[in-house]
């Protein structure tokens, strides 16, 4: 399998400074999500396209699958780690308040999430479940718990797009690269908006692995496009 992961496009997480928990996304964004489908739509296979169901995904996914003809496949489970409920209209200086502070808690309070929001170890189980679920109806399935890092594979040469979130792509590369999952995959894997991180499956030992090729690459943008 060659795994396409993109990150969607700049969010405009706070308009009129209050914020939203599944936002559009900015101009910027929209130019962003242009750029980067001009780059996947000169690839000469692709298999499939996996899009998150929320909207900065949603919007950065339209004009890949125009310029692929590629229909969808949208997936719960490729959603980003879910905010407080009440965060929903808040003003956004209390909300990076929030951040700053979240920051700064131990390792363990850390993996509890944000108060009131999604935990960080529901929000693993919730990606890796899915992602497994979904490798298994593609007939890629791991060798045995005592070879996590190698899999079986049916077609190996089956190329998919994911369009999903910082925090989701981080998890799916740890989880597929055999890493021990950390509350702060964002930070171990830093992707810009639309960046393309790339995982190619190579054959090791009696089975396939997962290899990294590319992270986070926004080639396809001009310096002055380029946001986090």
């Amino acid at each position: 399998m060659d795994l396409y992961l993109v990150r969607h496009g700049q969010p405009d997480w706070a308009p009129g400074l209050k914020q939203r928990n599944d936002p559009d996304l900015t101009e910027i964004g929209r130019e962003q999500a242009i750029r980067v489908a001009r780059r996947l739509a000169e690839l000469e296979q692709v298999d499939e396209i996996w899009v998150s169901t929320m909207r900065r995904a949603v919007q950065t996914a339209e004009p890949i699958t125009d310029g692929l003809r590629h229909d969808p496949e949208s997936y719960e489970w490729l959603e980003e780690i879910r905010n407080p409920p009440d965060w929903e209209g808040a003003p956004a200086e209390e909300i990076e308040r929030h951040f700053r502070e979240a920051n700064q808690r131990d390792m363990e309070r850390m993996w509890d999430g944000l108060p009131g929001g999604e935990s960080f170890r529901a929000f693993h189980q919730r990606v890796v479940s899915g992602l497994n679920e979904t490798l298994e109806q593609h007939g890629i399935t791991p060798m045995s718990p005592a070879h996590r890092h190698l899999w079986k594979v049916e077609d190996p040469g089956r190329r998919v797009i994911i369009v999903a979130h910082a925090g989701t792509n981080a998890v799916v590369l740890g989880h597929l690269l055999g890493l021990d999952p950390v509350p702060w995959e964002w930070e171990r894997f830093r992707q810009p908006h639309t960046g393309v991180s790339r995982l190619k499956m190579m054959p090791i030992s009696t089975g396939w692995s997962f290899s990294l090729r590319q992270l986070g690459d926004v080639s396809h943008l001009d310096p002055d496009l380029v946001t986090v």
